[in-house]
């Protein structure tokens, strides 16, 4: 068994969250700092769950790209294909902004 994991404070998950780029509340901060050493000690029980003869993996089964040869082949014109667009500019369909962004 793992060592316990000792109190971290206020600081450290500041230090934390500047690493992770994550804006945190001051809420949020005082929270994490007493819910943290938990975690971490989660996270230490589930990492001795594989012995040292477990390999590593990504994926429980093994995953093999499928790739198919590069073919031209008859398509769409740009200009067939915004024929029925409702709005387009530069051969580009054209649709409402949802995001607020310039």
């Amino acid at each position: 068994m793992s060592e316990p994991v000792k109190g971290m404070s206020r600081a450290d998950v500041v230090h934390l969250a500047g690493l992770a780029r994550i804006d945190l509340s001051e809420a949020e901060l005082d929270h994490l700092a007493a819910e943290l050493p938990a975690i971490l000690e989660h996270v230490a029980v589930v990492q001795q769950a594989a012995g040292d003869d477990v390999e590593a993996m990504s994926h429980p089964l093994p995953v093999d790209n499928v790739f198919r040869d590069d073919v031209v082949r008859p398509s769409l014109s740009p200009e067939d294909a915004l024929a029925m667009a409702p709005a387009s500019d530069q051969q580009r369909f054209l649709v409402p902004k949802i995001l607020g962004e310039e």
